[in-house]
């Protein structure tokens, strides 16, 4: 009990000092303590990536970097206490820096061997409470080589804020470089609002009426929907990352989905969802399907610099008619996407009104992520320097099967995410042969059949 009792004394102590600041949990944060499948203290819940840093960077001031993202960004010094109905984030007014050093010998940094000593970096879970919920491991394999393994918890961070993440250590590594130079500034600036300021905000503008007036939508909407694994049995809880399968779409085909999206007044993410749809229906037989997908919500500058947890998830439905042409089902896919994010509502509060739950391992109202990135992600050129960032895990492991496209100049890179329990790589190969042949036949007949287009 004395171990409780000092816990209780020092946090009484911080709140009165100031040391510490108590916060209702986001929006986004909700959606994760009451309708993920996943327990969140699960690895599964990590966001998880590395940067290759070419350049001479010594420990210390990779070190003197974080420390300076830790000081800006207050996610970076949040935990969360049990609550009564739900937990509380805490925010500590200083921290420092969850960062470890290793020199690789050159065993450890041949490329399989590199990506087990990451995954030990990745794989350790965090302490909810004492925190903090994000670790960086600096390993050098060589001289002006170096490695830096990151993962943080998906409660404060989104992968929008990997770009921000990467950024921030870029222009403090420059304001380090500049130190000596008189009157530069020492530190990086405050952000324009922190994320518990928006998250004050966001509860602010989702009044009860406000909420009820879109839900309206949402009831006729999602009526009679399913999963596509409803009813069928379900062993993995879901405890780890998703695995993983990456692959790409040309420039050729790329351009030609873009030019037909153009030609039919959708956006190329309709235009992939249609041809997702198609390829999905004739893969597993689903004809009505609900995606989740996800949305940055950092439609406010204040934010765009600023690290935490402010995706939202926003229920796309729609349905596969054999015999209509393709054009015909990009438009009706269009539109009711462009309906859904209008009616947007925070997840956790769109559940709870329709009375869905969440079972171990099962998510309440789909299990089939769809999603086109557009956060932006940074590669850093400074003077004698460069960073290239590499995802490894996107905290994403709530449903069963995801597709995650990223655009990359004129092509797609492709991510298929997948329980490996429920859905064999191999079957996610066959899926993804479907899906870009969907997508190469209807961008040059999207006239024909819907039903014609499969291979």
């Amino acid at each position: 009990m004395t171990g409780a009792s000092d816990s209780r004394a020092r946090l009484k102590e911080w709140l009165q000092s100031g040391e510490a600041r108590l916060h209702p949990l986001s929006f986004p944060q909700r959606e994760l303590w009451e309708n993920s499948p996943v327990a969140v203290g699960e690895c599964a819940n990590h966001i998880c990536a590395f940067l290759e840093i070419k350049g001479d960077l010594t420990r210390e001031q990779g070190e003197a970097a974080i420390q300076q993202v830790v000081d800006r960004q207050e996610v970076m010094r949040l935990s969360f206490l049990p609550g009564k109905e739900r937990p509380l984030a805490m925010v500590r007014a200083t921290g420092t820096p969850a960062f470890s050093y290793r020199e690789l010998s050159a065993a450890e940094s041949r490329p399989e061997a590199l990506e087990g000593v990451m995954r030990e970096v990745y794989r350790r879970p965090f302490d909810m409470l004492q925190g903090p919920l994000y670790r960086v491991e600096m390993m050098r394999r060589g001289p002006a080589d170096t490695v830096l393994a990151f993962a943080i918890h998906h409660a404060i961070a989104d992968g929008w804020s990997l770009g921000v993440f990467v950024q921030d250590l870029a222009t403090a590594y420059l304001m380090a470089q500049a130190g000596a130079r008189p009157g530069r500034p020492g530190s990086l600036p405050p952000v324009p609002q922190s994320h518990s300021a928006w998250a004050a905000a966001e509860r602010t503008f989702w009044s009860p009426a406000e909420l009820d007036r879109r839900f309206e939508f949402w009831k006729s909407h999602l009526d009679g929907s399913r999963p596509v694994w409803a009813g069928h049995a379900h062993t993995a809880r879901g405890d780890g990352p998703l695995d993983r399968c990456v692959r790409s779409l040309p420039a050729g085909p790329t351009r030609a989905l873009r030019d037909l999206a153009t030609r039919h007044g959708a956006t190329l993410f309709s235009t992939l969802l249609a041809g997702f749809r198609i390829a999905l229906w004739k893969w597993a037989g689903c004809q009505d399907l609900v995606v989740g997908t996800p949305v940055a919500n950092r439609h406010r500058e204040a934010v765009r610099q600023t690290m935490g947890y402010f995706a939202g998830i926003v229920p796309l439905r729609g349905q596969v008619d054999a015999a209509t042409p393709f054009a015909t089902h990009l438009r009706a896919t269009h539109t009711a996407a462009v309906d859904c994010f209008a009616h947007a509502l925070p997840f956790a509060e769109l559940a709870s009104r329709l009375g869905a739950s969440s079972a171990p391992g099962r998510h309440s109202l789909f299990d089939v992520r769809f999603a086109l990135q557009n956060h932006p992600v940074p590669d850093v050129d400074l003077p004698r320097i460069s960073t290239r960032l590499h995802m490894r895990s996107t905290g994403t492991a709530r449903f069963d099967l995801g597709c995650e496209i990223t655009e990359q100049g004129d092509e797609l890179e492709v991510v298929w995410l997948h329980r490996a329990s429920m859905i064999e790589s191999a079957a996610v190969y066959d899926l993804d042969r479907l899906f870009r042949s969907v997508l190469e036949r209807s961008a040059r007949h999207p006239e024909d059949r819907s039903d014609a287009i499969i291979p």
